[in-house]
């Protein structure tokens, strides 16, 4: 018995010492063998000498993070301009909502974009729900647009309507998103079913065709449903009541967009929890990803879900070999911009400065080649919305460009 117990403390003193041995120096670190298992902190002079770090010895938690940062390079960072006003049937228009531009495609010579629209006052969770508009993304169906420029756009009509009373899909279908792969075109977007009530779970449809021009085929049933494991409490129509919250997902998924990386389909999404809270100033929003071998599914969340603590809408593309995140809005890493090179496990590349705070449910121009050397080229233009008031959205083009020096105002970059 003692013989086996001395077995039982080696191995757990070998596991110790193989787990932390990685990822300390303590000959160089002594403030370290107070806490032998912190990462591993680059201390070399060229790193400490960047950081203005004259003390090794004594390091704050600030000081640890920036020499664990993998990278201090600029080629990540953008700044945005003013939205700016697209011209046609994009432009404005008085008791309309468009909203949520699709990405941007280019099909038989011309630009394409898909995006949710709706008419009329919004009246929120106040008025008859049966019969009034809750949110502007409340009743909406998909259309679509062309242009020859990406400035001055006509309307082509309903891509994707809402379904017949009684579908998961009866109420509203919105936030749609674009993806081409071999000959078919895929639109993947949310759904609700009435009644659009406070408690109401959002769910993702799916329409594939062969012309980008339709007709759609809808997919019968949701190809991607919130987590099933939070608990309300009481029959009350408050989302902020739970005697369980369950997965990051468990109220709602939200924003789809599906991408082919490494030979499946990585649909990535928004998700809201059951008695969502406030965190970092901003709502507790996470993304996630699901992965299918076919376009079509099924589609099975990733075991690493969620894979991002802050966010909003999602805004996803390749580079590098990897899948990069712009992250918006809500959360402690909001305004950033994050890689992962398995597109699950994200990091910080960039930050977005406030005063150019990127646009809101972007539509990437997908047509835009993004090399290696500028991984955020994909920002040079693209479609965005903006609230004109409470009840009426429009579609407007952003535009960007890259920045990776500062110099004070006169002075003359030197080559």
């Amino acid at each position: 018995m003692k013989l086996e117990f001395k077995k039982i403390v080696l191995f757990f003193l070998i596991g110790i010492i193989a787990s932390c041995g990685e990822t300390i120096r303590k000959e160089e670190l002594s403030v370290e063998k107070e806490f032998p298992c912190q990462p591993l902190l680059d201390l070399s002079q060229e790193k400490l000498d960047r950081f203005g770090i004259t003390n090794k010895e004594y390091l704050s938690a600030a000081s640890k993070r920036a020499l664990q940062w993998p990278y201090v390079e600029n080629d990540w960072f953008r700044l945005f301009n003013k939205l700016q006003p697209l011209k046609g049937d994009l432009a404005y228009e008085k008791g309309v909502v468009r909203r949520d531009p699709s990405a941007i495609i280019k099909e038989n010579g011309k630009y394409y974009v898909w995006y949710s629209k709706s008419v009329g006052k919004s009246q929120g969770f106040g008025g008859d729900i049966e019969k009034d508009k809750v949110f502007p993304w409340d009743r909406c169906d998909i259309w679509y647009a062309t242009s020859d420029d990406g400035w001055t756009w006509k309307e082509e009509g309903i891509a994707v309507p809402r379904g017949e009373k009684g579908a998961y899909d009866d109420r509203s279908v919105f936030t749609v998103e674009i993806m081409k792969h071999d000959t078919m075109y895929y639109l993947c977007y949310q759904t609700v079913k009435s009644p659009y009530n406070v408690r109401v779970k959002n769910q993702v449809g799916l329409a594939w065709s062969s012309s980008p021009d339709g007709p759609w085929e809808k997919s019968k049933e949701p190809i991607l449903k919130p987590a099933d494991n939070g608990i309300w409490k009481g029959k009350e129509q408050n989302r902020f009541l739970v005697n369980k919250k369950g997965d990051f997902d468990s109220h709602k998924v939200h924003d789809p967009c599906i991408l082919p990386f490494k030979g499946k389909f990585y649909l990535y999404y928004k998700g809201e929890q059951m008695g969502e809270e406030i965190l970092f100033g901003g709502r507790q929003i996470r993304h996630g990803v699901a992965i299918a071998d076919n376009p079509k599914g099924p589609y099975v969340k990733s075991k690493y879900n969620p894979i991002s603590n802050s966010g909003h809408e999602i805004c996803v593309w390749p580079t590098q070999g990897g899948i990069a995140s712009l992250i918006t809005t809500d959360g402690p890493e909001r305004n950033t911009i994050q890689w992962a090179p398995d597109g699950i496990n994200f990091e910080i590349r960039a930050a977005v400065q406030t005063y150019t705070t990127p646009p809101h449910a972007i539509g990437l121009n997908r047509t835009i080649e993004v090399p290696d050397n500028n991984p955020t080229k994909i920002f040079d233009w693209g479609l965005s919305h903006m609230y004109n008031n409470s009840d009426e959205q429009s579609i407007m083009r952003f535009s960007s460009y890259m920045k990776k020096f500062h110099v004070a105002k006169g002075v003359k970059k030197s080559k």
